[in-house]
């Protein structure tokens, strides 16, 4: 199996929404598939270094390059997960860098999940459900992190009862996903001048204006 390659570029070339390099090595060219992003970096260099996996299928073998190690590493997590193949997994890798899709999954951020191409909400679940666990210690430890599962941080806003679940369905009927409420909850509940607990359209209008900055 190839796993690295080293040699001169002599092509590009795309074919649909596929795209990469043929990158020559010991009067062999290989033709590898990049993402976008990648490609346009190495396209200005004459001679080339990626991190490789290769599919051998019975009609012939795929090779999918990469900048980093760390890279290929997480590619091939990505594709461990059922309905996820490697275009799907490129596409994760060029819509962020490495380390924001780490934290995308491990916190549980459908929205800049689903920015990939091809990557629906449940598909967007299934990553960080399946891969929270295996990809927490590729991240550092945040404070900040949120579970999916454990919403015990709830608890700790001064909002409570029935404001509280009349703020998350109305912020919910607007498109926002769990954990982007619960994070602007937190960053109003901690802001200079929070809202007072009982003042509903005031913590509404304070979540909206910090969620509306996030995802600016």
């Amino acid at each position: 199996m190839i796993g690295w390659l080293q040699g001169e570029r002599i092509d590009a070339w795309s074919q649909g929404g596929r795209q990469g390099l043929v990158i020559a090595c010991g009067g062999v060219g290989y033709e590898v598939q990049f993402t976008g992003s990648h490609r346009a970096r190495l396209e200005a260099e004459t001679r080339c270094t990626a991190w490789i996996h290769q599919v051998q299928r019975d009609d012939g073998s795929n090779l999918y390059g990469f900048l980093e190690k760390r890279e290929r590493d997480l590619f091939r997590t990505l594709i461990s997960v059922n309905g996820v193949g490697p275009q799907m997994a490129l596409a994760l890798l060029d819509c962020c860098s490495a380390d924001a899709l780490v934290e995308a999954i491990v916190e549980g951020d459908l929205r800049q999940l689903t920015q990939a191409q091809g990557v629906g909400k449940r598909t967007a679940e299934r990553l960080a459900v399946e891969l929270r666990n295996r990809l927490s210690d590729w991240k550092t430890p945040s404070t900040d992190a949120l579970s999916l599962v454990d919403r015990s941080d709830l608890k700790a806003l001064p909002i409570q009862g029935d404001p509280l679940e009349e703020l998350q369905q109305t912020l919910e009927a607007l498109g926002y996903e769990d954990l982007e409420i619960r994070r602007a909850m937190r960053a109003v509940a901690g802001s200079e001048n929070p809202p007072e607990s009982d003042d509903s359209d005031a913590w509404l209008r304070e979540s909206l204006r910090w969620l509306s900055k996030a995802t600016a």
